[in-house]
């Protein structure tokens, strides 16, 4: 999401103890360690057994059965700071889930693993028709899990939704043999990349997949479609559970929130899709109608937006 994340230091940890580890021995059970820096992706994939409270994620209650282990799992294998933590506080490797598919189609799966250096973002691979693979952004780089994610076939793009998302670009590109995508706006953060987007005009990738630039979250901003069905959005609009609908993160736009607004008045009309993916917030599946009308709806909330400072505490997660 940005350039920088809050400590630990300053939570009550009082929390802990109201949301479901109160005189419990943490070596023997499921919490969350003080490293958290809330940055949802836990509750993400464990939702109604992890949940928020005093500025971080807290585990609300133990698991019931091998369904619930399963989504804790999911959540320690992609919290980047490992602040998920099982009873006896080990990652266990051969309960690692990622990549995990989104969809019944095999065509879209979640890395996990999310890094540090990209603020914990969520990153995706997207499986084309004729067996090649696109990563869009970047889990946290180690040569194995470059292995494991050259398994679902040969990746041929990497493509990069904005600054924030850059830290690991190059070694996957290079590992996998990929061409690295950036934006012009955004090129300090990956000045050896492969090719430049350029302008505010979409841009083909390959086919069926364009690059829609959208400035305003950064200067050079980029969404990726996928044949009308998937968006991956980095950090420019996600779904809020909170409001239950699109959202900007407009407490965290470093470039311009009146940038922005312009971009979705430019481009919401052509962001036909099915699947919202973004880098940070939920994800979300809806009809495409009701996500072009959603988008139409953020557009006009948007527009009356004013710019305010950076403020991690008050996204609508």
């Amino acid at each position: 999401m940005g350039h920088e994340r809050r400590t630990g230091k300053d939570r009550d940890t009082k929390d802990k103890s109201e949301h479901g580890n109160e005189g419990e021995d943490e070596r023997h059970v499921w919490h969350v360690d003080g490293r958290c820096v809330n940055c949802d992706v836990a509750r993400q994939l464990a939702p109604g057994l992890i949940g928020e409270a005093g500025g971080r994620s807290v585990v609300l209650r133990q698991p019931e059965g091998r369904a619930e282990v399963r989504q804790l799992n999911a959540a320690a294998h992609a919290c980047p700071t490992r602040s998920v933590r099982s009873p006896g506080g080990r990652l266990d490797a051969a309960a690692d889930p990622f990549p995990l598919a989104l969809d019944d189609e095999g065509a879209v799966y979640l890395c996990g693993h999310n890094s540090p250096h990209t603020a914990g973002a969520n990153s995706y691979l997207l499986r084309r028709p004729d067996g090649t693979v696109t990563m869009v952004d970047t889990p946290r780089w180690s040569t194995s899990l470059a292995t494991r994610y050259e398994e679902s076939g040969p990746v041929t793009d990497v493509l990069l939704t904005h600054r924030d998302h850059a830290a690991h670009g190059r070694a996957y590109a290079d590992r996998f043999g990929a061409r690295l995508w950036i934006h012009e706006g955004d090129l300090d953060a990956a000045p050896d990349a492969d090719r430049v987007l350029r302008g505010t005009e979409p841009s083909e990738i390959s086919p069926g997949v364009t690059a829609v630039p959208l400035p305003g979250h950064t200067r050079g901003s980029v969404v990726y479609l996928a044949d009308e069905r998937y968006c991956f959005s980095g950090d420019s609009f996600y779904w809020s559970r909170t409001t239950e609908d699109v959202e900007v993160a407009e407490s965290v736009t470093w470039y311009s929130i009146g940038e922005l607004a312009a971009s979705l008045a430019r481009t919401a009309g052509r962001l036909r899709f099915e699947w919202l993916l973004p880098g940070h917030g939920d994800r979300r599946r809806l009809p495409r109608d009701e996500a072009a009308r959603r988008m139409e709806r953020l557009t006009a909330r948007t527009r009356e937006l004013r710019p305010r400072p950076v403020d991690f505490t008050a996204m609508r997660w």
